[in-house]
C-alpha cells in the first residue's frame, strides 16, 4: 500500500476510491521528459506525486520551477487544485480528499 505525506481516509482504500489517485503519470498531460524524471524517483501515480512536497520535486535533477508548474497544471487537468487556485465555483463545494496542498474536488 502506498503512503502519502498526509494519510488518506479509510474510505479511500475501498472499491469506491477515486481512480484518479491511481492514474499513472504517463496518462496525464505531463511531457515524457517530466514523467521520466519522476519515474526515476519512483513516482509513478498521481497519488505518489501528491505525496511529494514542492521542495522534494525541485531537488530532482533536471526538474525546475517550469517543470513544477507543468506538474501543477497536469494535476489540475485531472481535478486536483492547490487550495489557493481552486476554481471559484468549485472552492465553495466541500472537498472530498485533501493531500498536502491539493484537493480532489467532490463530484
Amino acid at each position: 500500500m502506498a503512503v502519502t505525506r498526509i494519510p488518506l481516509p479509510d474510505w479511500a482504500w475501498t472499491e469506491r476510491a477515486d481512480d484518479r489517485l491511481e492514474l499513472p503519470l504517463a496518462e496525464t498531460e505531463l511531457s515524457v521528459r517530466t514523467v521520466n524524471c519522476l519515474e526515476e524517483q519512483a513516482i509513478f501515480t498521481v497519488k505518489d506525486l501528491l505525496g511529494c512536497t514542492p521542495q522534494q520535486l525541485l531537488e530532482i535533477p533536471n526538474f525546475g520551477v517550469k517543470t513544477l508548474q507543468a506538474v501543477y497544471d497536469a494535476l489540475e487537468q485531472v481535478g486536483f487544485y492547490r487550495r489557493s487556485r481552486q476554481p471559484r465555483e468549485e472552492a465553495e463545494r466541500q472537498a472530498v480528499i485533501r493531500v498536502d496542498d491539493f484537493s480532489l474536488l467532490g463530484e
